[in-house]
């Protein structure tokens, strides 16, 4: 047994006699914190626990708090006079689930983000007076998310050119950009009346034509989603055409069929024109065109000449043009000749490596 000295012993006198006699465990049960979504229902429990079975209760009510400092009362119960809802908002709205002094848990439907606040379940009793429990009641509003892309034209400047948007949300959302290309992005928010904000974010970046299609990410990120709302957008980046001729390829002889040019043409929007041209005047008879691709069916001088190929979306043309120069006969041709030639030679001097060098003409020769 630990003996306290006489000094310690009024101490500890002192401090029990500083405590109140009336202080006593909470008798009236509730949920400190509830959650409930707009157009839903919540149910507000409360239970008064009487463990001596002495205390009278005469009567309870639910007292609302939106705000510090304001009360409303928005239901009663009396075991005599019955129910009673004084707050006309709720009237049509709250119910007692079971209509007991013991248990007068109510229901509050057709919830609005504007009740959420202080629910104060208080029962007037004899002999102790006034007592009561609070729940905080929190109203989440899933954001509604939408996020793309801003069409720009190429410059040199910073611009917009994608924006994501989660509205009427509660709590407010988070939200983050996953890109390659490069750019920043800023945020802003806004409250509206009911409580819920709405957060608008915009990406920006100096465009140029490699921009376009190329791929950034919004993702939202909010305390009623189950995991992150996650949107690619594709930019959309105009600019003028950019030209190039392909399928020249210096091996334009007389008497070759079907020679192609390919007039290759990027823009954003796409060329709504491609014209082909000659400079040396009107394109010639032996010229076909469809479409981008220019096709020469037979090559004879007339073709010796440089073709223009131009391409024009609303924005600008652009041209490119390849100097087609036509030679007497192909590779080819020269070596067949020579072929001929060296067979006839070969016919009356039989030769061993002259044999094997025909062989090798043959094989190497394909005309077109």
């Amino acid at each position: 047994m630990v003996d306290f000295p006489v000094a310690d012993c009024c101490c500890i006198m002192c401090v029990l006699c500083l405590v109140p006699a009336g202080v006593r465990a909470q008798r009236v049960r509730v949920e400190e914190e509830l959650e409930a979504y707009p157009a839903g229902s919540v149910d507000l429990r409360c239970q008064f626990i009487d463990g001596g079975g002495r205390t009278k209760l005469t009567q309870v009510s639910w007292i609302w708090e939106p705000t510090e400092g304001q009360r409303d009362n928005i239901a009663v119960f009396h075991p005599t006079y019955g129910q009673s809802f004084p707050n006309l908002s709720f009237q049509d709205r709250v119910q007692f689930l079971q209509g007991t002094l013991e248990n007068p848990s109510i229901r509050i439907s057709n919830l609005s983000m504007s009740d959420a606040g202080r629910y104060t379940c208080e029962y007037a009793t004899y002999p102790s007076g006034n007592e009561q429990g609070t729940t905080n009641l929190v109203m989440l509003a899933k954001p509604k998310n939408s996020a793309s892309a801003v069409t720009v034209q190429a410059g040199n400047e910073l611009m917009v050119v994608a924006r994501c948007e989660a509205a009427d949300g509660k709590p407010a959302a988070t939200i983050k950009w996953l890109s390659s290309v490069g750019g920043n992005e800023t945020s802003s928010t806004a409250a509206g009346p009911d409580g819920t904000v709405t957060v608008r974010s915009e990406y920006r970046l100096v465009p140029t034509p490699a921009d376009n299609k190329r791929e950034v990410t919004c993702m939202v990120e909010q305390r009623t989603q189950a995991q992150p709302w996650v949107f690619p957008i594709k930019l959309s980046v105009e600019y003028p055409p950019s030209v190039n001729i392909e399928g020249y390829d210096h091996n334009w002889y007389v008497g070759r069929s079907d020679a192609v040019l390919t007039c290759v043409a990027n823009g954003n929007p796409t060329p709504n024109t491609v014209t082909w041209t000659a400079m040396s005047g009107p394109l010639p008879n032996t010229v076909v065109v469809d479409g981008n691709k220019l096709t020469v069916r037979k090559v004879d001088d007339a073709v010796n000449t440089t073709f223009v190929c131009e391409a024009k979306n609303r924005l600008g043309v652009s041209k490119h043009q390849v100097t087609t120069t036509v030679i007497g006969e192909s590779a080819c041709t020269h070596r067949q000749r020579a072929l001929s030639r060296t067979r006839t030679h070969t016919h009356t001097h039989t030769h061993t490596h002259a044999s094997e060098w025909i062989q090798s003409l043959e094989v190497s020769c394909m005309c077109r």
